[in-house]
């Protein structure tokens, strides 16, 4: 058995189907729950949103034999805790839930502003995490002030009318003709203001470049929040260890809009028997059958 695969069997995490409460620390609680069985991936959710998001990807990786561990952040669902002062703080919330549930290390999603948290996680505790995918994956490329306006209509649900924010999801979030409405629930305003806050109090420089894990960045066709530029910059500073592959017919939201690609990259990627090209053509592949059913 080479070393890679001695790695891989000796990961493995309890499961908690219906869900638990684990401390971590300083004040903070978080409700967990995981979904399948066997190869571990721990997934992080985008800004002001719950891990719910991940639900229909779970259920597709768990048929593959993956188990996905889903906890809420702060604020959500069962999850509690003080303002984070920066990313590295809501990371080290992660780590506490890896510390409490797993040997070994285990594979890491983080979905637009959880991409963020998953590098900082790779970079804080570099031995919990195996391998980085990052959905949606920006953090350098400054986002036009329309975009940004559009960004935030979304978030506010509840102090914005519905059919202004449907408009704002279809600008910064849904590939032309996806369904935004899917997401006009499910945000959580006051949240996503603490996590920008604790975004814009960490220097870039500290989480960019995901400690010295293998990364998968699925690049949106269309995505005005995380746009190409931000793939080639971490091409430029990451080189060989950054897997690129770019998923049509999706924008920012990218999970209501392409679960079946996303899951099936996941699993390719971190079973490690996939390279970028044939991960290119997986993608290409999925994306235009589910336009042909359509």
């Amino acid at each position: 058995m080479t070393d890679e695969m001695s790695e891989v069997a000796n990961r493995s995490c309890s499961s908690a189907p219906e869900g638990r409460l684990i401390e971590a620390g300083n004040g903070v609680v978080l409700h967990v729950r995981t979904i399948g069985a066997g190869h571990p991936i721990l997934m992080i959710p985008s800004l002001g949103r719950g891990v719910d998001d991940f639900n229909a990807v779970a259920h597709l990786l768990a048929a593959e034999g993956f188990m996905s561990i889903l906890p809420e952040p702060r604020g959500i669902g069962g999850s509690s805790g003080p303002a984070p002062t920066d990313l590295f703080d809501l990371a080290g919330d992660y780590a506490a839930v890896l510390a409490v549930l797993c040997r070994g290390p285990v594979d890491v999603v983080g979905h637009a502003f959880g991409n963020r948290v998953a590098r900082a996680l790779a970079s804080l505790d570099r031995g919990a995490v195996g391998a980085l995918a990052l959905l949606a994956g920006g953090g350098r490329t400054e986002l036009d002030p329309d975009i940004r306006a559009a960004l935030m209509g979304s978030v506010s649900e509840g102090l914005k009318p519905d059919q202004e924010r449907l408009e704002d999801l279809r600008t910064a979030f849904f590939y032309p003709g996806n369904d935004a409405t899917v997401w006009l629930r499910g945000w959580y305003p006051a949240v996503a203001e603490t996590q920008l806050a604790a975004s814009a109090r960490t220097q870039t420089a500290r989480w960019w470049t995901a400690g010295e894990a293998p990364v998968l960045l699925v690049q949106a066709e269309k995505d005005p929040i995380a746009p190409i530029g931000n793939a080639q910059a971490l091409r430029r500073d990451i080189g060989q260890r950054l897997t690129l592959v770019a998923l049509k017919k999706a924008s920012h939201a990218i999970l209501p809009e392409q679960p079946r690609a996303v899951a099936a990259l996941l699993s390719a990627f971190f079973s490690g028997n996939a390279d970028s090209e044939s991960l290119q053509q997986l993608s290409d592949h999925l994306v235009a059958g589910r336009k042909a059913q359509s």
